[in-house]
């Protein structure tokens, strides 16, 4: 873990615009929250702390209040706003993956404050209040489990995810959010923790985390819904260990090879499904031997793997998984392999709200913008909101170069145009 050398407190309130705000952001949360590579800012950890305090500084710096809900997530409101009536929450996440980008989820945060600070230096007091949630834990890259903060809130957090460790080895969640001083108890019990009477929508700001909006010139858009996913965060596929020279091929119960004809018949499966018009994507995105016995001259016993299915569609997903387990058993037989599974993980897919994307095409449009609506692949915590009967919508801001790299490439402006989509849409429904 890098070393972060104290530097003056920067005075947040000084900077003569919103765009150089939000650089001074940005770079603080770089200087703090960067690994050398990109950024990392592991969920319930010492860098996600550091990422909430400097938005907890810029907040607080402008006047506006925080409290902290049950399941550690900050909430930030204005001195007129008690808490008591439904409100606009607009919401992001805090946390990144392993060696990513600075803008995934931290866009969200700045620009929900930024909303706050112009309402703050207009003096203006909403019918509906906006408040800024600050999410903890929405990516899966350490715990397997996406939208931990948000799904903490509606009591869908189960045992097994808050026994899951680490990146499989470290802590576990549950041990990592007693550690940020949450009383778990209540979540592990399934409790509601958020009422959602008092949310008239939630709206989430987020980079595009592909090459769309770059290829049709959008700084801005709205999403249509938002794809589920179906994953196992390991299965095993094992098969017989030997010496490389001296077992023919018909008698190798090779682990690599059963492996890789597994994903081959996934992807004939994949390319056909696409043909027939269904919405999909799916990854194997974590493959390894093991490392303490796999060698040039040993043909691998065993190869540990994970799988992940994302569509917008919940028959689309439940009918590729059944793929899935079937060509495990078709492999095994055919290769003398046994696939071993953990636990499934499923996300459900979210329609984003149709009088919210309305609301924010019509912003959008009233801004100068082309109001184009997309779907995202990515998961967000809006799907959760969603699920759980908020009236939710998001608003995408272009980005180069993908996401969950350290290249991501959002163009500050483009971020203020997202921000004056919400903006307009929150205090045109007052």
């Amino acid at each position: 873990m890098n070393v972060v050398s104290p530097v003056p407190e920067i005075a947040w309130a000084g900077f003569d615009s919103e765009h150089a705000l939000a650089e001074a952001i940005f770079a603080e949360l770089a200087r703090q929250t960067g690994d050398g590579v990109g950024i990392t800012r592991e969920c319930y950890s010492d860098r996600e702390d550091a990422a909430l305090a400097i938005f907890s500084a810029v907040a607080e710096a402008h006047g506006l209040l925080i409290d902290i809900d049950p399941a550690g997530n900050l909430i930030v409101r204005t001195p007129e706003d008690d808490g008591s009536r439904p409100a606009h929450y607009i919401g992001s996440h805090a946390d990144s993956v392993p060696q990513g980008g600075n803008y995934d989820g931290a866009a969200g945060i700045v620009a929900g404050l930024i909303c706050l600070v112009r309402l703050r230096q207009a003096g203006r007091e909403l019918t509906t209040p906006v408040r800024v949630m600050m999410l903890r834990g929405e990516e899966s890259a350490f715990y397997g489990r996406a939208n931990i903060g948000s799904r903490a809130l509606f009591g869908i957090l189960d045992g097994k995810d808050l026994a899951a460790r680490s990146r499989g080895v470290g802590r576990t969640l549950a041990e990592a959010m007693e550690a940020t001083g949450i009383d778990i108890e209540p979540i592990r019990e399934g409790r509601t923790l958020f009422d959602v009477k008092k949310a008239a929508s939630y709206l989430e700001l987020h980079i595009e985390q592909g090459p769309v909006m770059t290829d049709r010139e959008l700084p801005a858009a709205v999403v249509s819904g938002i794809r589920g996913n179906l994953r196992h965060r390991c299965v095993v596929c094992r098969g017989e260990a030997g010496h490389s020279g001296t077992i023919p091929r018909w008698l190798r119960k090779d682990a690599v090879f059963a492996f890789a004809d597994l994903v081959g018949r996934l992807d004939e499966h994949w390319r056909v499904l696409l043909e027939r018009g269904l919405d999909l994507v799916v990854t194997t995105g974590i493959v390894g031997t093991d490392p303490d016995e796999h060698a040039i001259s040993r043909i691998p016993g065993e190869v540990m793997f994970s799988f992940e299915v994302r569509s917008q569609s919940h028959d689309t997903l439940e009918g590729f998984y059944e793929l899935f387990r079937s060509e495990c058993r078709a492999v095994g037989q055919q290769r003398g392999v046994v696939f071993e599974f953990d636990d499934r993980v499923y996300t459900e897919p979210a329609r984003m709200d149709t009088k919210v994307i309305e609301m924010l095409s019509k912003a959008a449009s009233e801004c100068g913008l082309d109001p184009q609506t997309l779907p995202s692949g990515a998961g967000h915590d809006a799907a959760v909101f969603a699920n759980a009967g908020i009236p939710s919508g998001m608003v995408f801001v272009r980005n180069a170069n993908g996401s969950h790299n350290p290249h991501e490439a959002m163009d500050i402006d483009d971020l203020i145009k997202g921000t004056d989509v919400l903006y307009k849409a929150v205090t045109s429904s007052n």
